[in-house]
């Protein structure tokens, strides 16, 4: 049997599940602005580690900090990146990309659950859970950002608005676990999936230019204070977090 391939669910876990989702809106943004070339090389560039952080993923033999958070954040550069191309290229509104998204999430953990018969964390312990894990990581990516950005252009709510929401929001499965008796593991991925339009929110917020409602920090100073933050934070897990083993860190959150 091999070691569980990702961390224990704690608050640390969430701190950096949300730094990185800021950091990928944001470095997503920036890579946007740049001039049509560079632009295309940073995006060849971003595929290109996205590529090595999930080879080394895959490789490790156990839950690696560095590895498995480095491969968290690039899902959520190029996540961030295909799921507004995709938006452009549709034409469809924001709710649509939304339900489509949200989609693609139900299918990839009804696909998991079908093979598996089981969603918890602590279970992946087998390439073909490891698979279907980062498959529905990457789909949660995609849905947060058309999440984050229908409340904050389509219902006009702006950035530091959705952001709160998306805070008080976030809440509701912890009180249902803690409270409620709602499942562990259904509370913990309706969470995963929040995480994203929140730190997407406050980052926008952050970085878009005032006459958008933000405070127009720019998206590359705000990418690069959270790279430093998620360094920073993933050094210090590496001294806190170890590989899911127990089904009781779960619920942790």
């Amino acid at each position: 049997m091999r070691l569980a391939k990702v961390p224990e669910v704690t608050a640390l876990f969430w701190i950096i599940k949300i730094a990185t989702t800021g950091m990928g809106e944001a470095a997503s943004d920036w890579m946007g602005e740049r001039p049509v070339v560079l632009a295309a090389v940073l995006v060849l560039l971003a595929l290109a580690a996205l590529v090595g952080s999930l080879w080394a993923q895959f490789r490790a033999p156990h839950y690696v900090a560095w590895i498995y958070w480095s491969a968290v954040a690039m899902v959520s550069v190029v996540g961030t990146m295909v799921a507004d191309v995709l938006r452009m290229a549709s034409g469809l509104p924001l709710w649509a990309t939304s339900a489509a998204f949200a989609l693609a999430v139900a299918a990839s953990l009804g696909a998991w659950y079908r093979s598996e018969g089981n969603l918890s964390i602590h279970s992946i312990t087998t390439r073909r859970r490891e698979t279907y894990y980062w498959t529905t990581v990457a789909s949660t990516f995609a849905l947060g950002t058309a999440l984050g950005d229908y409340t904050a252009l389509y219902l006009n709510l702006g950035w530091l608005d959705s952001g709160l929401m998306f805070l008080g929001l976030i809440l509701l499965p912890l009180i249902a676990w803690r409270w409620f008796g709602l499942n562990s593991v259904a509370a913990f991925w309706a969470a995963y999936v929040l995480t994203r339009p929140l730190g997407a929110s406050f980052a926008d917020w952050f970085g878009v230019p005032k006459e958008h409602h933000g405070l127009g920090v720019g998206t590359g100073p705000v990418a690069l204070v959270l790279i430093v933050a998620i360094v920073a934070l993933v050094g210090l897990s590496r001294e806190t977090l170890r590989p899911a083993g127990r089904p009781v860190l779960e619920a942790s959150y």
